[in-house]
């Protein structure tokens, strides 16, 4: 049996061997290690410590606060080898796995979907509250075979803010749009007939002479709407800029593919984490969802398009292929005719090529953390 070092992601290499917890074989005084689950909240944290046999041996319920760590590492002070589990770390946990990671704990993230499936297929411990959520928490990570390790933030932590930010300013601006379309279209016959443009939407508007108090209050809110409609495009080109200085700055190869920007790379680096966290390139893309779904029942097996997976990367592969068959001499259109010769749909052509683009970001995901390392 082989642990990995602290920093990487906990696993196990040999699978007959119990999950999480090292032989007593060679060291006979080796101290019992104790997983710790906790089930955080914005105002509370449940932490529930359990034994290898499941058993527990203590709990504790801590407010969300100032002193949460503290508390924390002197309640865990008598578990000499201890390992922390936190729901979502991520998400409502992710205040506290950063602190403990500070504080040179261990800790694993366990999803939520997770957890809830073994609170309720669990006997006798069933019911929905604090305690029996933090002790599902420990029981999936004592017994996964293959659990996240939260890492300290990093430059992908970085991309994925910015890409993220990035998304929302494009979310926002298409909103701001379509509520000034229907705004003109209340004020003049047609509307703007193209995608809107600051310029040619404030002098359309600056033309208009609107007659009755319903018409003038609707003047004013597009005129409100086409200056917000000038600050979030200011703002996507500054976001734009840093997302390409991050993006440089992490050396990735990424941008060598045909169709994955600067806004695409950072989604790809910011979202998949650290690449070494899937065992195959297949893993990958089932993370991603663009691994087909098989159905198998009574010797009949399909595959049905997946809806699973982490959406953003979806997007960011998909986009990508759309982009390769736009373009007549790229790599990507040259599969896709292929296979629509093969007398594959143009859709089912797609997500051959998604598939294809999958598998190259990956090994140049874990081309470039290899190179990192060095």
């Amino acid at each position: 049996m082989v642990w990995l070092e602290r920093g990487t992601r906990l696993s196990i290499l040999n699978q007959e061997c119990p999950p999480r917890f090292p032989s007593t074989d060679d060291q006979e005084d080796l101290t019992e290690m104790v997983m710790i689950g906790i089930d955080p909240h914005k105002g509370s944290h449940t932490a529930v410590a359990l034994d290898d046999q499941e058993l527990e041996l203590a709990s504790l319920r801590v407010r969300a606060g100032r002193r949460q760590r503290q508390q924390l590492l002197e309640w865990a002070t008598p578990f000499d080898v201890r390992v922390w589990a936190i729901e979502s770390a991520n998400g409502l946990g992710y205040l506290l796995a950063q602190q403990l990671l500070a504080a040179g704990e261990r800790v694993l993230d366990v999803p939520a979907t997770l957890a809830s499936r073994v609170r309720v297929l669990s006997s006798g411990r069933s019911n929905k509250n604090d305690p029996n959520d933090a002790r599902s928490v420990a029981v999936a990570a004592l017994r996964s075979p293959a659990m996240t390790e939260v890492r300290c933030e990093d430059h992908v932590t970085v991309l994925r803010l910015l890409a993220k930010r990035h998304i929302d300013l494009g979310r926002w601006r298409n909103k701001v749009c379509c509520r000034l379309h229907a705004h003109v279209a209340e004020l003049v016959a047609g509307g703007i007939s193209t995608e809107i443009v600051v310029a040619q939407a404030s002098e359309l508007l600056a033309g208009l002479h609107p007659r009755g108090v319903a018409a003038v209050e609707r003047h004013r809110q597009a005129l409100e709407l086409v200056e917000d409609l000038a600050r979030i495009d200011d703002q996507l080109r500054a976001s734009r800029r840093r997302v390409t200085g991050a993006v440089a700055a992490s050396g990735t190869t990424l941008t060598e593919l045909f169709g994955v920007g600067p806004i695409n790379a950072a989604i790809l680096i910011g979202y998949t984490g650290d690449p070494r966290r899937f065992a195959t390139q297949h893993h990958y893309a089932a993370y991603n969802g663009t691994a087909p779904i098989e159905i198998a029942s009574a010797g009949r097996t399909i595959h049905r398009l997946s809806r699973r997976g982490n959406r953003q990367l979806n997007h960011a592969i998909h986009m990508a292929a759309v982009t390769q068959i736009r373009h007549t001499h790229s790599p990507g259109r040259a599969y896709f005719d292929r296979k629509v010769e093969e007398k594959k749909t143009p859709k089912v052509a797609l997500r051959c090529l998604k598939r294809r683009i999958s598998d190259s970001v990956y090994r140049r995901l874990v081309a470039d953390a290899r190179r990192a390392r060095r």
